[in-house]
């Protein structure tokens, strides 16, 4: 019986949010590519989630699920603490970091802060298209509080809080999101659902003095007000906004190896659905073999095949190390290859 009523809760939850994101878009043949900001958002951190093609919705015990989807940090067996740092696309860098700490009867916490640097590059006008001799740069910061607990041994939820900034040379931009989600597993063979909202919050803006200006606002006739102190009207614009349905499975053949299937239902605000599948052998729960494919059905994606491996050695009797590396396909992009180290304690 109560089972059932958690089943229910977990699909209303999903069905209510599903009507609710559906709204986003006026028409379902718009994408609305580009309206959002803070895009760093929707870097995956984890190079193990990144192998498997995304689709890591209804994954359990991993700190990188602050991520996809936070309520998978209440099956967390023991603290953990993750490392990512990735040369992104077009010369760009990313960074992220988690940590974990599991306190038992009462759930887990978690810290995580993740960077987004562009580099320095040449200021051009139309004037100078070649370069005033300036220098700008942009910079991206995000740093969230996680929490998520069991409420029975079937079912956990859990949510994040985050702070995000913006830096656009001498503009900044500034809001708090939520990241909220569920985990369920079914008494249908092991197989476990999860369902994630991720980057629910108000609209950002820019301001700085790089909209400022002194303006003449009748420069036809002398005598009147020769300058005024005027700025350009910035626009609020959403942050990616997110939703996702997913669904795993392990097939265990012997005490240390399995092999676990997922795949990913996921709805953005800004960008056509899609669907992310992945798969991941587990060798001694040592050895990792991962592969996935990324934005199936998507209208003109970049994004494709994944794939992955990964090592975990034992440093102690308690401690862990977690090595993994992803290679993900970018189309006319190339590709971005990244490395994450995870330490388990």
């Amino acid at each position: 019986m109560f089972t059932r009523k958690i089943i229910n809760i977990f699909f209303v939850i999903g069905l209510t949010a599903s009507v609710g994101f559906a709204q986003l878009t006026s028409s379902s043949t718009m994408s609305k590519v580009g309206t959002t900001v803070a895009q760093f958002l929707k870097i995956g951190p984890s190079a193990r989630a990144l192998g498997m093609g995304g689709a890591f919705t209804a994954i359990d015990d991993d700190i990188s699920l602050l991520h996809w989807n936070p309520a998978g940090l209440a099956r967390m067996t023991a603290n953990e603490a993750l490392f990512t740092h990735t040369s992104w696309i077009a010369g760009t860098n990313y960074d992220y970091m988690a940590v974990g700490i599991k306190i038992y009867n009462v759930g887990t916490i978690a810290l995580v802060v993740s960077s987004f640097g562009s580099g320095d590059m040449d200021v051009r006008t139309v004037d100078m298209p070649d370069g005033t001799g300036e220098k700008f740069n942009t910079s991206d910061l995000m740093i969230g509080l996680g929490f998520a607990r069991n409420l029975t041994d079937r079912f956990s939820i859990g949510g994040t809080v985050k702070y995000i900034h913006q830096r656009l040379w001498h503009m900044t931009a500034s809001t708090v999101a939520l990241d909220i989600g569920t985990l369920f597993t079914t008494p249908f063979y092991g197989i476990r659902l999860g369902a994630s909202m991720s980057n629910f919050g108000p609209k950002m803006r820019l301001d700085g003095r790089d909209i400022k200006f002194a303006q003449d606002p009748d420069p036809l006739h002398e005598g009147n007000v020769e300058f005024v102190n005027a700025q350009y009207e910035m626009l609020y614009y959403s942050i990616p906004l997110n939703f996702q349905l997913g669904i795993a499975k392990d097939f265990k053949f012997g005490e240390k190896n399995r092999i676990t299937l997922a795949m990913d239902a996921v709805h953005p605000n800004d960008n056509y659905e899609a669907v992310n599948v992945g798969t991941e052998i587990a060798l001694q729960n040592m050895f990792f073999l991962r592969a996935g494919y990324k934005s199936l059905f998507q209208t003109d994606s970049e994004e494709g095949m994944t794939l992955g491996a990964g090592l975990n050695y034992r440093l102690y009797s308690t401690v862990i190390l977690k090595i993994d590396y992803a290679y993900e396909d970018f189309g006319v992009l190339n590709n971005v290859q990244r490395f994450s180290v995870a330490l388990r304690f």
